[in-house]
């Protein structure tokens, strides 16, 4: 690379990140996490035991969305690096895909007049690029905007911990809605229905919110921030490329792609392990999902606390234990041991708080370093590669999961047929995915978080050399 081209010095911001902003950027998050949180919570179960689609079809379907989904993030954030517009680079994108996806939370939680399971896979895999494409025209601008409001170490995992506190807290809204819906509504259908409509309204009161709270720091930290002139010389491909070759963020994504999709393929059959295994009703799945949030959000911000007292990659190795605990107990227990399952639940939320904090902390100082070395801010670029890395991985454990149900003989049913006792090879299938299998995933997460570069004195470091690059220009 050539020298970067900037015009324009900059200068540290003497504002601090002030309430406002850290809880409207949070508010943002509730976007993703109510959508996003339904999807993952019941989604799968939905399709096999109301709508009445095979596992095979049911997970061909989220797997092929998910799929488009990932396709669609490195355009969006190469798109968003390059918007030019009065609200800057991020906002358009928010508020433009926000009505697009409150009608895909509305759409995917129906069941259509088809009695064909080929016509319902069609409608649902429609569906699902519909809400996929909105999804990320939202959230994957959102993610980006956080470096573009703060500049220092602290100030990052700071806002981080207000947008996983506010994820969290999305989740929990979106189970106690459930919740309220499976023990008030009999009809399982109308329960779903309700479900995405609420969600649709929350989407946008959630976007605007965020836009709305956020601008006036935007737009501060942008006037301190110099103009990157080459900000359009590249192409796709070759940002791409240079992505590729940067050690700090190849560590990051493998640390995302791992540690989430490890909670993901826990939670992806949760459902069916707490109905079908433990033989209780859908009410315990999600109590039980609410104490995993609940502890969640309340370690968010110790959690915070320690990574303002050390590094982000040691709170990273001081949480993935409770979730290794918490994902071989499940696997462990037999029905009737109800106590043991609300305290593996707390288990796994002090350790998936820090799933929630880390990678996501740590992408602002890979995109600091990347401007050190190609004088070009490009946030669009890495939040989209880790965030499309992640939808892959999950989008193929999601279909070899729904393959290996339908091979264990899983057996699926409609809202109006009676349920059924599940084989003995299913049940097996499902506690092992359930634990041993994410497990795995986990401490892989913990190798790449080992080898994590960019430490405090590091970042500190990358920072004196930008503004010494800066005052050079």
């Amino acid at each position: 690379m050539g020298s970067p081209s900037l015009s324009g010095t900059a200068q540290p911001i003497t504002e601090k990140l002030d309430l406002t902003t850290r809880l409207a950027y949070g508010t943002g998050e509730i976007a993703g996490a109510i959508p996003s949180s339904t999807t993952a919570l019941f989604l799968i179960f939905f399709l096999t035991n109301v709508a009445g689609l095979s596992p095979m079809l049911a997970g061909s379907a989220m797997f092929l969305g998910k799929v488009w989904d990932a396709l669609s993030d490195p355009v969006i954030g190469w798109l968003s690096d390059h918007t030019q517009s009065p609200l800057g680079r991020r906002y358009p994108w928010m508020l433009g895909g926000a009505i697009p996806l409150a009608i895909a939370c509305i759409l995917c939680w129906q069941v259509p007049p088809i009695n064909s399971q080929w016509g319902l896979f069609a409608y649902y895999v429609a569906a699902s690029v519909l809400a996929y494409s909105a999804f990320t025209c939202v959230m994957l601008p959102f993610s980006a905007l956080a470096a573009e409001l703060t500049q220092g170490y602290d100030e990052r995992i700071t806002l981080i911990s207000f947008k996983s506190a506010f994820s969290i807290g999305g989740s929990i809204f979106a189970l106690a809605m459930a919740q309220i819906l499976f023990t008030q509504v009999a009809d399982p259908e109308q329960q779903y229905q309700l479900l995405g409509l609420g969600s649709a309204v929350l989407v946008i009161l959630a976007v605007l919110g965020c836009v709305a709270g956020t601008y006036k720091r935007y737009r501060l930290v942008q006037k301190h921030r110099p103009q990157m002139a080459t900000a359009t010389t590249i192409r796709l491909w070759q940002q791409v490329r240079i992505a590729a070759s940067n050690r700090p963020f190849l560590w990051v994504a493998g640390l995302y792609l791992f540690s989430w999709t490890g909670v993901q393929i826990s939670v992806v059959v949760l459902l069916y392990f707490v109905v079908d295994w433990m033989g209780l009703s859908k009410s315990h799945f999600v109590w039980m999902a609410l104490v995993v949030q609940a502890t969640a959000v309340v370690t968010t911000f110790l959690w915070n606390w320690i990574g303002r007292h050390s590094e982000k990659r040691t709170v990273y190795f001081l949480g993935a234990p409770f979730i290794l605990i918490s994902q071989l107990g499940l696997f462990s227990i037999q029905p009737g041991q109800t106590s043991w399952m609300y305290g593996l639940a707390v288990l796994a939320g002090i350790g998936t708080a820090t799933v929630y904090l880390v990678p996501w902390s740590m992408l602002p100082d890979v995109v600091d370093f990347d401007e050190l070395n190609t004088g070009q801010r490009r946030e669009g670029l890495f939040y989209s590669s880790v965030v499309f890395i992640q939808k892959m991985g999950i989008a193929v454990a999601i279909f070899v999961t729904s393959q290996v149900l339908d091979w264990a003989g899983y057996i699926a049913t409609s809202a109006n047929e009676p349920a059924v006792i599940q084989p003995d090879l299913a049940l097996w299938t499902i506690r092992v995915i359930v634990g041993p299998i994410p497990a795995i995933a986990i401490v892989i997460g913990l190798v790449f978080a080992y080898y994590y570069p960019i430490t405090r004195e590091v970042h500190t470091s990358i920072l004196l050399k930008l503004r010494d690059q800066q005052s050079l220009l």
